[in-house]
């Protein structure tokens, strides 16, 4: 559920600075998407699957004691550590940013996809919020950097 959590935090904390500050919306939603889907998300995930491996696992539907979980760790990691930078550098930082986590993403809910055709896992870390995030956060992300780009004075 944190996935929910800090989409929220995302939309409300954006709406705040848009209409305190008047920031462009485009640009507010896709650096505060960055810092906060892919930043604290990351990090969140990335504590997740080290400290908590076997309850993160169980919820996924995978064995506990699984090492593939410290792998998932540090791609989180890194990413959370992308997300965070995006604070200071734009541009094509971002862009490179929202394909590392598309990438990954997508290709998470591909493999979730897989599970619950192949193995009939539909356990709550693999069929729920999470997964529907991960279709979902790439695609709005990707939507944004998209409109940012061609707004921007760099493609003029």
């Amino acid at each position: 559920m944190h996935v929910v959590f800090l989409f929220v935090l995302w939309l409300i904390l954006s709406i705040i600075q848009i209409v305190l500050s008047g920031s462009d919306i485009v640009e507010t939603l896709l650096m505060d998407g960055l810092i906060i889907m892919v930043g604290l998300g990351g990090l969140y995930s990335f504590f997740g699957h080290l400290v908590f491996s076997d309850k993160v696992a169980q919820s996924i539907g995978w064995p506990q004691g699984n090492p593939f979980q410290y792998e998932v760790a540090m791609a989180n990691l890194a990413l959370g550590v992308l997300g965070i930078v995006s604070f200071w550098i734009h541009y094509y930082f971002w862009i490179a940013t929202v394909i590392a986590f598309s990438v990954f993403m997508l290709g998470a809910a591909a493999i979730h996809i897989r599970e619950m055709r192949k193995s009939k896992n539909f356990s709550q870390g693999n069929a729920g919020p999470v997964f529907f995030a991960d279709i979902g956060m790439p695609l709005i992300l990707i939507i944004l950097l998209v409109i940012y780009i061609f707004r921007s004075p760099i493609y003029q």
